[in-house]
């Protein structure tokens, strides 16, 4: 399997998809790019928005879940090549920042 160059394409401003670097095997399913959801707060419940915002694998672990297409599952996340894990978290991060702001800490700028 060859490895394509993680890039974000936006698809809106609650929306953006993520292309692996190394795409996920699930069963006779690989995956090879996720859309993120920009979560509401109820997805964030039981999360420190400092350690999402901090990219703790921990709170990623949770959040992810709950925000993406499709559905990881807490095994994913573990299996994700950490440049897919550090890229997923940065726009996960960058969805807490206010529109105003998101071009000053855009991920993908």
């Amino acid at each position: 399997m060859s490895a394509v160059k993680t890039s974000v394409a936006p698809t809106s401003t609650n929306h953006v998809t993520v292309i692996l670097d190394e795409p996920l095997q699930r069963g006779e399913t690989v995956i090879t790019e996720i859309q993120l959801r920009k979560p509401k707060a109820g997805e964030l419940r039981g999360v420190s928005l400092v350690d999402v915002a901090n990219l703790d694998v921990m709170a990623l672990q949770k959040v992810l879940p709950r925000i993406t297409q499709p559905i990881l599952t807490t095994q994913d996340v573990n299996n994700l090549d950490l440049a897919d894990l550090m890229a997923l978290g940065a726009e996960v991060a960058y969805f807490l920042a206010k529109k105003a702001d998101r071009n000053m800490v855009s991920p993908t700028a």
